[in-house]
């Protein structure tokens, strides 16, 4: 894992990387299409907005400061992605507020070798975050402590629903969106309340 994580942007460089992408008429990965720039441009903007929105829950801020040995977030992720716009700046808004965690980020579709280990359902879904601790017994360095992803539980509930219906994308977005824009990042905060209770307060 030490190669990707070096290989690895925080947060601000994945965001600035967006930004001077979306100036050249570009995205991430090699589809720059203009359906892929449309979804990329407004991830863009709900990155920024939620940047400025989101506030943590007091559960969240408490369990978070319980922490006390130091973990790597891993986080595969592309700039097209929706559900990567609407969940990595909660996940960077919690690394702001525990020093403890560093936030990487690095990009899918450079990587598929590290993704293809974390399928979801068998497919490359995006974003996934991998909770890695320093181990020196470990062969890579570090060792696994959970996963996190593609999008909150509740969402990908709806998500597979609509899959299996043959939902057409244009109307799966616009009902995963409103479904974010209703939960106010409510559902990923209290999930991660129960991963940090479980896996990070030992």
């Amino acid at each position: 894992m030490n190669d990707y994580i070096n290989k690895a942007m925080n947060y601000e460089q994945y965001r600035n990387l967006l930004q001077d992408l979306m100036e050249q008429g570009k995205t991430t990965g090699e589809n720059h299409g203009s359906e892929y720039l449309d979804y990329a441009k407004i991830n863009l903007q709900r990155m920024l907005r939620l940047e400025k929105t989101t506030e943590l829950t007091n559960e969240l801020l408490q369990v978070l400061s319980k922490i006390k040995s130091r973990y790597v977030w891993l986080v595969l992720t592309e700039g097209w992605c929706g559900d990567a716009a609407q969940n990595l700046p909660v996940l960077y808004a919690m690394e702001k507020d525990c020093p403890n965690i560093e936030l990487k980020l690095i990009l899918r579709d450079e990587h598929l070798e590290l993704m293809d280990k974390y399928l979801t359902d068998g497919g490359r879904s995006i974003p996934k975050l991998i909770c890695l601790k320093k181990d020196s017994s470990s062969t890579n360095g570090y060792k696994e402590v959970f996963t996190w992803g593609p999008r909150p539980e509740a969402v990908q509930k709806i998500m597979l629903e609509l899959k299996a219906k043959h939902t057409p994308l244009a109307e799966k977005s616009v009902i995963i969106q409103k479904w974010y824009n209703t939960d106010k990042t409510i559902s990923l905060q209290n999930e991660f309340v129960v991963l940090v209770q479980k896996f990070l307060m030992n």
